[in-house]
């Protein structure tokens, strides 16, 4: 049986899987980036839990990460374009279908990668803080 955790990462990537651009969970920037983009989420940290007791309850602001990259020739366009569909995605259901209590995501933080010989790539980290709360730390 998957944790709390695990489930809501997974339904975190699935919504971001219906987005037109590729997301990955966990994997390193690959060679090509499509032209809709490229998004991989990293599982972040849950941190530390505020607890509460009888009963015993954890509450976590585990804050994932999506890396969004975008590569062509009017960089700006693409990447407003994909940080956007993000946030719309986030917002159309900010408890990821009752898996979690709250998902908000933070600003991205831009920053433009040249590649030699090819077309520069604009990339951000958007922390993305998701509010859950269960009864075993390890589950």
């Amino acid at each position: 049986m998957a944790t709390a955790r695990e489930t809501i990462l997974v339904a975190l990537h699935t919504r971001l899987s219906a987005l037109p651009s590729t997301a990955l969970r966990g994997e390193v920037l690959p060679e090509r980036v499509p032209a809709e983009g490229l998004l991989i989420l990293r599982d972040g940290e849950p941190g530390e839990p505020e607890v509460t007791l009888s009963p015993l309850v954890y509450h976590y602001q585990h804050r994932a990460e999506i890396e969004a990259v975008v590569q062509g020739a009017d960089l700006d366009a693409a990447f407003d374009t994909l940080t956007a569909s993000i946030g719309a995605a986030l917002a159309a259901d900010r408890t990821l279908g009752g898996l979690c209590d709250w998902v908000e995501a933070e600003a991205p933080r831009p920053v433009d990668l040249p590649v030699e010989g090819a077309a520069s790539l604009k990339a951000a980290v958007i922390p993305v803080v998701l509010h859950y709360s269960t009864a075993d730390a390890l589950a």
